[in-house]
C-alpha cells in the first residue's frame, strides 16, 4: 500500500483555507496556458471566464488530495477500521483500490481498478472533490 498526494485536511476549515489559497495559482496557470495557446488580449477576455479559473482551482485542489492505493485486502482492512460511510465506484471483482477519506465529513470514496493506477487515482480525486468537498467549499 502507498499514498499518492499529500493533502488530507482534518477539518473543513483547513480544506477551505487550502482551496482559497489556490485562487491566485489557478489564475496564473490559466493565464500561462492561454498565453501558450496564443490567445491575444481580446480572445483572453472572451474565453477566460471566472468559471474557467474556478475549474482550474478545483483541479489544483483535487490534484493534491492524498489517496491511498492498495490491494482489495488492504482496502477491506482499512474499511473495517474506518468509522464512516464509504462510497465505492468500479467493479468489485478487481484486485486494487484507491481511496480517500475526509475526516470532517465522516465519509470516504473509493475506486476499484486492475491496471491503470494513474487513471484510478485521477477518477477518485474528481469523485472526492465532487462528493466530499465541493459543497463545503462553496465551489
Amino acid at each position: 500500500m502507498h499514498t499518492e498526494g499529500t493533502f488530507s485536511p482534518e477539518t473543513l476549515e483547513a480544506a477551505r483555507e487550502r482551496y482559497e489559497s489556490l485562487g491566485p495559482t489557478a489564475q496564473v496557470v490559466v493565464r500561462e496556458v492561454a498565453r501558450a495557446m496564443g490567445f491575444d488580449r481580446e480572445e483572453y477576455r472572451d474565453r477566460v471566464t471566472e468559471e474557467v479559473v474556478l475549474t482550474a482551482r478545483d483541479a489544483l485542489f483535487a490534484g493534491t488530495l492524498a489517496v491511498s492505493v492498495g490491494t482489495r485486502e488492504e482496502f477491506e482492512a482499512w474499511r473495517e477500521e474506518y468509522d464512516g460511510e464509504v462510497h465505492v465506484v468500479g467493479n468489485e471483482n478487481v484486485g486494487r483500490v484507491a481511496w480517500h477519506a475526509a475526516p470532517f465529513a465522516g465519509e470516504a470514496v473509493a475506486a476499484t481498478f486492475q491496471d491503470e493506477e494513474r487513471a484510478a487515482v485521477g477518477t477518485l480525486r474528481r469523485q472526492a472533490f465532487g462528493r466530499l468537498y465541493r459543497d463545503g467549499l462553496g465551489a
